[in-house]
């Protein structure tokens, strides 16, 4: 059970790191959105799990992002970024009852879990665009794109959520 857990989670970062890189950075909707649906690791990634771990994991999926789109770290960037702030989203959205121990994901109902992904792409692609364009003077321009390729984001994570969930009946 353990090692089946280890490994689903293994094959997820790996397949979004090669899915992000290999199509969604080559996608250029309007000519400014690319897509980020890696960030569905950081969502489905276990509550309980160790924090350090999870900010570790984090932080070597952005570096793998950034080393495909030379970017210079600013997915790692965001990435340690909604780490780090994930139990303050969590607690925000679903209360304090994500710290029991029986607290799951799929017991929440799906508005929760919508306002948690969506919670987390705004304020990755806030940090993202706000290191790219380094500039407060173009924050329109910031918040254009965080709008823009947020709303993208969000409607791809929530399908490919859709496909790759497991139903239990």
């Amino acid at each position: 059970m353990i090692s089946n857990y280890y490994f689903l989670n293994v094959i997820r970062f790996i397949l979004l790191v090669l899915v992000q890189v290999l199509v969604f950075n080559r996608l250029n909707f309007f000519g400014f959105i690319n897509p980020m649906v890696y960030i569905l690791f950081l969502y489905w990634y276990p509550i309980k799990e160790n924090r350090a771990t999870f900010i570790g994991l984090s932080f070597l999926l952005g570096l793998a992002i950034d080393f495909f789109s030379d970017t210079m770290a600013i997915h790692a960037a965001s990435t340690i970024t909604i780490a780090y702030i994930r139990p303050a989203i969590m607690r925000f959205v679903f209360g304090v009852n994500f710290e029991f121990q029986s607290f799951k994901l799929s017991n929440t109902t799906q508005v929760q879990q919508i306002t948690f992904l969506t919670l987390l792409i705004l304020v990755h692609h806030l940090v993202f665009f706000m290191l790219e364009i380094f500039s407060l003077a173009n924050f329109l321009l910031v918040l254009k794109k965080v709008l823009a390729t947020g709303a993208a984001t969000l409607i791809l994570c929530l399908l490919f959520g859709s496909l790759f969930s497991v139903r239990k009946d």
